[in-house]
């Protein structure tokens, strides 16, 4: 029996997660456009391979990835691309990107997928390879491209593959639902990918709020035979963070700014598991996944498989939207997700759920007060963080400080938020201060990318003129080593040679008429 560790801090929110009926899943309708962001994960976005007016077809790849940290984008169904644009996206920022806008014709004519179902025979390489090609990144959280997790130091061997089904944010029910649907490609995933890193040990962590879902993963085990380990732990927020469900689970911690490969884990989101074993079994890149429609909002809340590029506004229509002044839509949950400033803008592949509160469900935020000291904030840090000596140094904007205090610690789970009686946007600040200090740093970087080249175009320019004062040398050398074997004084003929012309020309001159 696996012994169990409790985490720092945590809080226990109103779960609500009964409102959209996880294990029940339906299919949205096809939108007549998709946009389809060309950055829908963690790094370096995706560049075009058509342009408008090209015919498209379900799974033909339409954007290339541009490096390792990339990763490229399909078409969800057939078409025809009608534009390659800047098109609102769901960010918090609010901001444009580039995308590229299907228009779907309602054939969903496919290319021809082909897979392997004897991937034990393959060489982790090719398979890696195969989850970079489908356009796979983590779908439960910020979308870090798959393929550079499974490829991770040569300096650590991986000892445990982790399937993170833990999913404690409120609301949110996509992984419940897509572990009760989707039971049996998920342990075959979690197999694939303990092949693909070698991993000694495959460990499936599921929160005891989640009976369902527990018990088909067991039956999926079991009709496998698949040595694989099932754990649950009690339910309590944020359990669901990577660094969180280690420790719970193992009693391990990674270290600060470190990653979980330095302690020997690889951990997964169970939708990423079922996508590396549709690309790899089935040949099938990522064009799907299952959201949450949820909030008292809607009069259908659901979970639903929708194409990535679908619009949110055709989603909530789908599940009955109410629409009240104000009305919020938070991309993502209560915790950590964000307001959508533009309905238009489409799900992509780290969208697990679309909120629609009430202002009585989900009261607006009060306006802040001054802190008080009460240091309910530390206590609920499952990061063992000091937030309020955050917040100030955040406020100050002191870089040096934040740094000591380790901000980039924080997973933003706004547990600190939740009990702050002053009810003083925490979060925000965090995310303020990261921000600013990545433009130092990167200001930085330029600075010293410009003081290195003007340092070697100095050293080129010094070399230059050495090189040209060496062959002066050089040749006054070897002059000087001719004249003294032939009694020739090359400096002594120029300046008789000087004289002779001095001459000359005075003598021309005497000889001139006088005008």
């Amino acid at each position: 029996m696996r012994t169990i560790h409790d985490i720092h801090g945590g809080v226990h929110p109103p779960e609500r997660k009964e409102l959209s009926q996880p294990g029940r899943l339906s299919d949205a309708p096809l939108p007549a456009h998709l946009v389809l962001p060309l950055r829908q994960h963690l790094g370096v976005p995706a560049a075009p391979c058509v342009v408008v007016g090209d015919t498209v077809l379900g799974g033909q790849q339409i954007a290339e990835a541009q490096g390792p940290m990339s990763v490229p984008v399909h078409a969800p169904t057939s078409g025809s691309i009608v534009a390659i644009e800047s098109r609102p996206i769901a960010h918090a920022s609010g901001l444009e990107d580039h995308c590229i806008v299907l228009e779907t014709d309602g054939q969903d004519q496919w290319v021809t997928c082909v897979g392997t179902a004897d991937w034990r025979a393959e060489h982790p390489v090719t398979l890696v390879e195969r989850v970079k090609d489908a356009g796979i990144a983590g779908m439960g959280g910020a979308g870090f491209p798959t393929a550079v997790k499974l490829a991770p130091r040569p300096t650590r061997n991986i000892e445990t593959l982790l399937i993170n089904g833990t999913e404690c944010e409120p609301y949110i029910t996509a992984d419940d639902t897509l572990m009760q649907c989707h039971a049996d490609e998920l342990v075959e995933g979690a197999q694939i990918l303990a092949h693909i890193v070698s991993a000694d040990a495959v460990l499936i962590g599921i929160e005891d709020n989640k009976p369902d879902a527990i018990t088909r993963i067991a039956a999926a085990i079991e009709r496998s035979g698949a040595d694989i380990e099932l754990a649950t732990f009690p339910t309590k927020y944020p359990s669901g963070g990577e660094k969180q469900i280690i420790e719970i689970l193992t009693g391990q911690q990674v270290p600060s700014g470190g990653i979980p490969a330095d302690i020997g884990l690889v951990c997964v989101n169970p939708g990423t598991a079922v996508a590396a074993k549709r690309a790899i079994v089935d040949g099938k890149p990522l064009t799907h996944r299952i959201v949450t429609l949820t909030g008292e909002s809607l009069s259908t809340p659901q979970n639903v498989t929708a194409c990535l590029g679908t619009p949110i506004t055709w989603l909530m229509a789908h599940a009955g939207l109410s629409a009240a002044p104000q009305q919020r839509i938070i991309h993502g949950g209560p915790m950590m997700g964000f307001a959508v400033s533009d309905l238009e803008a489409p799900i992509t592949k780290i969208t697990n759920c679309l909120l629609a509160p009430t202002v009585t469900e989900l009261p607006l935020p009060e306006p802040a007060k001054p802190c008080i000291r009460c240091g309910h904030c530390a206590e609920a840090c499952p990061a063992s963080l000091l937030p309020q000596q955050l917040y100030w140094y955040a406020r100050a904007k002191d870089q040096e400080q934040l740094a000591e205090h380790r901000l980039f610690d924080c997973i933003e789970c706004g547990a600190c938020a939740y009990v702050c009686p002053s009810q003083i946007p925490l979060v925000q600040y965090y995310r303020a201060a990261k921000g600013q200090i990545r433009d130092s740093e990167q200001e930085k970087r330029r600075s010293d990318n410009s003081r290195e080249r003007f340092e070697a175009r100095q050293a080129r320019l010094e070399a230059g003129a050495a090189a040209r004062e060496a062959k002066r040398a050089a040749r006054k050398a070897a002059a000087a080593d001719k004249a003294a074997e032939g009694g020739f004084d090359p400096i002594q003929a120029a300046i008789e040679r000087a004289k002779a012309r001095k001459t000359e020309q005075d003598q021309g001159a005497d000889r001139e008429p006088a005008q």
